[in-house]
């Protein structure tokens, strides 16, 4: 008896796989075994990517509030620090957005922690 195989299946997968390999260069495009082993990379590096962007943005966060700080004079753990102490609720990101597009607030908030 010949073995059944599902082919509208299989078929399926491949062309799926295909649709994600479109834009690729020369045979990663359209050469299956390439197609398959450039989107498995890619998919790796996507993945990987996404938890590198919180790494990477949080430490742009922490050089702007650093920069900040550095115009109050003091340095950017002696600020956490304090901020932590008086116990504000303002965390990385809102405090680097004030030390950038708004230096009036961000000032005001290094203010009150020096009191």
């Amino acid at each position: 008896m010949p073995r059944s195989v599902n082919h509208v299946a299989s078929r399926a997968r491949r062309k799926n796989l295909m649709k994600l390999s479109k834009g690729y260069f020369g045979r990663r495009k359209n050469v299956w075994t390439v197609a398959k082993n450039a989107i498995e990379k890619g998919l790796l590096y996507a993945y990987t990517g996404r938890k590198q962007k919180k790494r990477n943005f949080r430490s742009l966060w922490i050089t702007r509030i650093n920069a900040g700080a550095r115009h109050h004079g003091m340095s950017y753990s002696q600020f956490m620090g304090l901020v932590n102490k008086s116990e504000i609720a303002l965390n990385r990101k809102v405090l680097a957005d004030l030390a950038m597009n708004h230096p009036d607030a961000f000032k005001a908030v290094v203010e009150s922690v020096k009191k």
